[in-house]
């Protein structure tokens, strides 16, 4: 075709029309990939393998004449699509090294539920992108491979932990991706590379609840599977697809314009003031008041929200943060090839007598239920989404682990606190501010949470925000 399709929606229409093969766009990604090695986004890229799957499904189209093709279901919803995932979960053919030198890199045998279910949707995975060490961190930087860099600016971090994905979708190297989130970590890097990037709550995705909602502690579980995307069509239709919604969420946000009347309080108070400042730079609080204008000029009643936030919420969120971090078993050698912030908080979490453990997840259940209370007043919360401009590569990791910790929340003081409600949060690009640096342009955005169940608006109030 003479143009390749510039948007996910438009590249899966192409895909199941005959327009473009699967084959042909396995390598048009597969080239870009190739040509930015510079920005770390990859840390393993599975050609030969998606060729052959692409080829495969190929055989699977033309193997159905034209009528067959149109009945629903004869071809996986997004048939053909390249993806990729993160080197946190295991993807059947390649090496997971979940961002650690500590563990050793197996080729897996099996795929991670979650890939399994995009896999079945159709999809073609070209490999694995850059994550930091177990996904702990907000910056993808490790001691595996090279850092991810940002496409706005490659000196500036594109965030974590779903860096690599985020910086392989803002500079095209794929139409879309999946993310996982457990303090941030869709949302963080889509503010930083200037995506669409949405948090689902908890259960949302099917396969983010096998086992139960609590960890191994009892604390709610905090990570969720979700989309990273240019377009809010484009974030619909992968949600779409890792779900497998009855109620498509790509049909919702193309009657978007039709939202209105709803009662938005926006805040940016952060529950990590009661332990240190939280300041929000001038290029933050004017994409947070450009959502805000936005919002009101499509007919939704703003304002001013007051949101008292629990005292105790920075000591026992990090307690159970770090709590997970005892269960990993690792020899003295392997231990010494952790990164030094990943070491000290693990061995904080195994002085940690259990019954600690224990009591703080308890304390962090409650803290959930208070955080719905408060934003359940309201249909919307808006609130800023990070709190500067993305970071130099390295600038976090040079820090010792409590100043790297404070750092990265004093950055992300938004995000952490979605997950421990369990709620459904957005993170969407309002503008572009000057790089200090003097080189281009860096978008900054706003975040907005929702109540039980309303991506699907969230996303019908991103479509209206990025609609010019």
């Amino acid at each position: 075709m003479s143009e390749f399709p510039g948007t996910a929606v438009d590249l899966q229409t192409a895909l199941r029309t005959g327009g473009i093969s699967a084959r042909e766009t396995a390598e048009h990604f597969l080239g870009r990939i190739a040509e930015r090695p510079d920005l770390g986004a990859f840390v393993t890229v599975t050609a030969e393998q998606a060729l052959a799957e692409a080829s495969a499904a190929d055989a699977r189209f033309t193997a159905l004449t034209p009528e067959e093709r149109a009945v629903p279901g004869a071809l996986p919803a997004l048939h053909g699509l390249p993806i990729a995932h993160k080197d946190l979960v295991e993807v059947a053919g390649a090496p997971t090294t979940r961002g650690t030198a500590a563990l050793p890199a197996v080729v897996a045998e099996h795929d991670h539920t979650g890939v399994a279910v995009l896999r079945a949707a159709g999809t073609v995975s070209l490999g694995k992108t850059q994550v930091p060490e177990l996904g702990l961190n907000a910056y993808s930087e490790n001691l595996v491979a090279a850092p991810a860099r940002n496409p706005f600016d490659p000196e500036r971090t594109p965030g974590g932990s779903s860096g690599g994905s985020a910086a392989s979708v803002a500079a095209g190297l794929l139409p879309v991706a999946p993310g996982s989130d457990g303090g941030g970590s869709i949302r963080i890097p889509a503010l930083a590379c200037g995506l669409i990037g949405l948090k689902p709550g908890l259960g949302t995705v099917p396969t983010d609840v096998i086992g139960g909602p609590l960890d191994d502690f009892g604390a709610p579980k905090l990570v969720v599977s979700g989309p990273l995307a240019r377009t809010v069509e484009d974030a619909a239709l992968l949600l779409d697809a890792m779900t497998g919604s009855p109620t498509p969420a790509l049909a919702a946000v193309r009657e978007a314009e039709g939202l209105t009347a709803l009662r938005i309080g926006m805040s940016a108070a952060s529950p990590f003031e009661a332990a240190h400042p939280t300041p929000i730079s001038a290029e933050a609080r004017a994409a947070y008041e450009a959502a805000a204008a936005g919002l009101a000029a499509h007919g939704h009643h703003v304002e001013q929200a007051s949101i008292a936030y629990d005292p105790r919420y920075t000591e026992v969120f990090t307690s159970c943060w770090m709590a997970g971090l005892s269960l990993i078993e690792l020899t003295p050698e392997a231990e010494a090839r952790l990164t030094p912030f990943t070491r000290v908080f693990r061995e904080r979490a195994l002085t940690t007598p259990r019954e600690t453990h224990l009591r703080a997840a308890e304390e962090l259940r409650g803290i959930a239920a208070g955080l719905r209370a408060e934003w359940g007043r309201y249909d919307v919360v808006l609130t800023p989404g990070l709190a500067a401009l993305p970071p130099r590569i390295g600038a976090f990791a040079e820090l010792d682990a409590d100043a790297d910790y404070r750092a990265q929340c004093e950055w992300t003081p938004f995000t952490s606190m979605v997950n421990v409600s369990g709620l459904p949060a957005i993170a969407v690009p309002m503008l572009d501010a000057p790089n200090p640096d003097g080189a281009g342009r860096l978008p900054m955005g706003a975040q907005l949470i929702g109540r039980p169940g309303s991506e699907t608006l969230l996303l019908q109030l991103a479509a209206q925000l990025t609609a010019a």
